[in-house]
């Protein structure tokens, strides 16, 4: 039996629709006739005409194309390609920066009540640059078929020609990079140190630029390749490294994981923490970070790395008093969240870039026998859904 959304709505349709409440991935929620339609380019509250842009068993999608009644909040998006049928990459562009960490405020709330049946609340924190323009230090391009640099429309592999990225660093928009034919290359990386270094690559090969950037970070230097993973945002390594600390409250001879730890942003200053008694287990999947990681702490007798996937290599290690972790947007999961368990840590800090999957392993960790006791959002990503969180859970 046909769906009502395949029934009733079909690709080009335009419609009139009051715009819902947003929801987790960023698009906000309207609904015709019964029909649930994500919507793009709106704003709670407005009422707007959008145009369906595909459709499925469960749901449509659609972007505003005319706004009818506006929200206080909408604003002229500051990029030219943040439109319907443009660059994908920045969906909030068209909302006030302060409204932007609300509306992403509002959606970790909902994930923690409705995923994790955890009523919390929480402040955000915004960093500078406050125009939410020019943080991003890493881009990749994807090149289009007339080689020309670009990035994705939404959901879509059409590659959207662009001279300049309004959220990159301003060393990343190189007015030759973006005139010279690409052709024949599928992606092209762009990486800038805090430093001042620059280096740019074409599928990992590095084309420009030295093939080792220097990220500085309190009193530490941190040599890596510029394919590993480094926080985009040029404010975040220092803003997360300065909580995850005062969270942890270290103490000297204690035994730390650092998990899914990269190159070892936090485990640098974890290690002076616990002192030449303690130690700090760095675990991480990426070869190619745990190579880097390898030639930061070399000297360092106090700091092992673990080179694998985290749940293979955790329940190697016995002793284990606090607990950080970092993980991609699936988040830790049911089987590291059950050996984090096993291992009793007195404190678990969880940093987190999806609150969906943060939500989850706090309802399973609270059902460990921890209690949340810490929980604060970062707009880490400013223009776009994206938002990252910090959690503290405690035993007992």
């Amino acid at each position: 039996m046909e769906s009502i959304a395949q029934s009733t709505l079909k690709v080009g349709d335009r419609i009139t629709v009051e715009i819902g409440p947003v929801a987790h991935g960023g698009h906000f929620i309207a609904r015709h006739l019964g029909q649930v339609i994500f919507v793009r380019y709106g704003i709670t509250g407005e009422e707007a005409v959008v145009e369906i842009t595909s459709v499925s068993s469960k749901l449509a999608r659609a972007d505003v194309v005319e706004v009818i009644k506006a929200s206080k909040d909408r604003v002229v998006p500051p990029c030219k390609y943040a439109v319907p049928g443009g660059c994908g990459g920045c969906d909030f562009q068209h909302i006030d920066i302060a409204a932007q960490s609300e509306l992403k405020r509002s959606v970790i709330r909902e994930q923690f009540s409705r995923l994790g049946k955890i009523e919390i609340d929480l402040d955000m924190q915004k960093l500078e640059p406050a125009s939410g323009l020019n943080w991003r230090s890493r881009m990749d391009f994807a090149i289009s078929k007339g080689g020309k640099p670009g990035l994705y429309s939404a959901r879509s592999k059409e590659v959207i020609e662009i001279d300049r990225c309004l959220i990159a660093v301003e060393a990343i928009n190189d007015p030759a990079m973006f005139a010279r034919n690409w052709k024949g290359e599928d992606r092209l990386e762009v990486a800038v140190s805090n430093s001042g270094e620059k280096n740019v690559s074409r599928g990992g090969r590095s084309i420009s630029g030295p093939t080792q950037l220097h990220e500085v970070v309190g009193e530490h230097t941190f040599e890596i390749s510029p394919a590993s993973f480094w926080q985009s945002h040029i404010a975040a390594p220092s803003t997360l490294t300065k909580l995850a600390l005062d969270l942890m409250a270290l103490r000297p001879g204690d035994q730390v994981c650092d998990l899914y730890g990269g190159v070892g942003l936090f485990t640098a200053p974890i290690a002076e923490d616990v002192g030449d008694i303690g130690k700090v287990h760095l675990i991480e999947s990426s070869h190619r970070a745990t190579q880097d990681a390898l030639k930061i702490f070399e000297k360092q007798k106090n700091v092992v790395i673990h080179s694998g996937r985290v749940e293979q290599k955790l329940p190697l290690i016995n002793r284990v008093d606090v607990i950080l972790l970092d993980p991609p947007r699936t988040g830790a999961g049911e089987m590291v969240v059950k050996q984090m368990l096993a291992k009793k840590p007195r404190t678990i800090v969880y940093i987190s870039c999806d609150p969906a999957s943060l939500a989850r392993d706090a309802r399973a960790l609270e059902d460990g026998g921890y209690h949340i006791d810490y929980l604060v959002g970062f707009d880490l990503f400013p223009m776009t859904h994206h938002v990252e969180c910090v959690a503290r859970f405690t035993l007992g």
